[in-house]
């Protein structure tokens, strides 16, 4: 190990001072690639010592356990009591016998969460993939929210909050940073948090954990917005034209991003005679029918561009 960490030090070979080198596992050497000169030939091999030949075999010889999850509170370090009445060989649990397992998991799921703090975070875990689920959001997101909320968590920052506001802002947080925003009214109808409390909550999460959160932009919703409209390929690359335009001479600042994504759709189902109405485009995107209609009017001001209605 030490001939190594000289060789890193070193970064040149001693032969023909290149710095390039071939690291043989097989044989356990570090081999200079332009001179073939061997550097040393006693590395660590970090993998497994044994051989499988197929999926079933590597799961019967690996001898280590599952990766950590950030949606248990303990993160899955502890061990568990599955809720089949089974034995370790799978064979049925005597009947005399299943009252004494029902004991033994109650019990062994009460010791886990020794410190109020784990089953807060608990508590919050659940809350996090309730709202996930409704929104049918990916498990990278569920991951981070959770990793957002133990932060905060673990410097006591939910004190004196709600365990699902602040999980539903830790979910809004985790999209934001992800680049898969929801509005806060998407996140509070899943979560029946008030967008007052989820605004308050965010802006405090964002201050305290320091969050670098860059702001939405309209083309992050602009493909869900269409999806749901049903539109077509080309109405949908016309409004991102719209879009880049408009964010190209900084009309976007001080508004929604959500509207202008709206109001861009609007227009362009227009414009390639597949028309959506402003009903109907509200319904689809959440944003009051007074908005889009300012909006779209904002955007064929500046763009100078003429449509009948």
């Amino acid at each position: 190990m030490k001939n190594i960490l000289k060789i890193h030090e070193q970064k040149r070979c001693p032969e023909c001072k290149g710095n390039h080198f071939d690291r043989d596992t097989h044989h356990g050497e570090i081999i200079c690639h332009n001179c073939g000169l061997v550097l040393t030939d006693d590395i660590i091999d970090y993998g497994p010592e044994w051989r499988a030949f197929d999926f079933e075999q590597n799961e019967n010889r690996a001898r280590t356990g599952l990766p950590m999850n950030e949606l248990i509170a303990d993160k899955g370090l502890s061990t568990s009591i599955c809720w089949k009445n089974k034995d370790h060989y799978g064979k049925n649990i005597p009947r005399k016998n299943i009252p004494q397992m029902y004991r033994i998991r109650k019990w062994h799921q009460r010791t886990r969460l020794k410190r109020g703090l784990e089953s807060n975070i608990q508590k919050a875990l659940q809350n996090i993939m309730r709202i996930s689920s409704i929104l049918g959001l990916p498990r990278s997101i569920q991951e981070n929210a959770a990793t957002i909320y133990r932060k905060a968590a673990y410097q006591y920052l939910v004190r004196g909050r709600t365990i699902e506001g602040m999980a539903a802002t830790a979910v809004y947080a985790a999209c934001r940073q992800c680049h898969i925003p929801r509005s806060f009214e998407e996140i509070s109808k899943a979560s029946n948090v008030s967008k007052k409390e989820l605004s308050r909550n965010y802006r405090f999460l964002k201050k305290k954990l320091k969050l670098k959160l860059l702001p939405a932009n309209p083309h992050d919703f602009l493909n869900r917005f269409s999806s749901r409209l049903g539109l077509s390929a080309p109405t949908i690359r016309t409004a991102s034209s719209l879009i880049n335009t408009i964010i190209q001479e900084g009309k976007t600042s001080g508004c929604n991003p959500a509207s202008i994504a709206a109001a861009a759709i609007y227009v362009s189902s227009i414009l390639c005679d597949e028309r959506k109405t402003q009903e109907e485009v509200a319904k689809a995107s959440g944003i009051t029918d007074v908005t889009i209609r300012s909006r779209y009017k904002e955007i064929c001001e500046q763009l100078d561009i003429d449509i009948a209605i």
